[in-house]
């Protein structure tokens, strides 16, 4: 069963990883998790089904998306990155959070599968599956600002 972890924990340690070791670039927890994004966000979402039903959200300012990108796309800081790059790059994100977190939720449960991810852009983006399970966490990626969610619900 899902209790047996944390899943705030391995929801971040599954960031850290990817961001170590894909995007290359420090993601942390913040202390203050009472702040809102502000401004344009990236939402990258990926759904999932299984013994666990719900959504996976990885929410980044416009800044962080950008540099996110760049490093993703091994571009010169100052090089510009169209719209449909910065998405694809959220997504992916989404996309290889998700993946790490299925690893480890497949130790404690039979099945999970995944959707591909959906990327939305706009101001004070939310996500809802009518949870029983609620996990918002406010990071830091390098001196950007973002946001981590994992939202479920139990079947049966």
């Amino acid at each position: 069963m899902i209790d047996q972890i944390n899943m705030s924990e391995t929801l971040i340690d599954a960031a850290k990883e990817v961001f170590q070791t894909m995007i290359f670039m420090s993601i942390s927890e913040k202390e203050d998790q009472e702040t809102k994004l502000v401004g344009n966000t990236y939402m990258g979402t990926i759904s999932f089904k299984g013994d666990i039903e719900g959504c996976l959200g990885v929410t980044f300012e416009m800044a962080a998306a950008q540099a996110i990108a760049t490093n993703m796309l091994c571009l010169e800081p100052d090089e510009t990155v169209a719209d449909e790059d910065l998405a694809d790059a959220v997504g992916e994100v989404a996309n290889m959070v998700m993946g790490v977190v299925k690893g480890r939720l497949l130790d404690h449960l039979e099945s999970i599968e995944i959707s591909i991810p959906t990327v939305v852009s706009g101001r004070d983006l939310k996500s809802n599956v009518g949870d029983s399970l609620r996990i918002v966490k406010r990071v830091s990626v390098e001196s950007f600002e973002g946001e981590l969610s994992f939202l479920a619900r139990y079947n049966g």
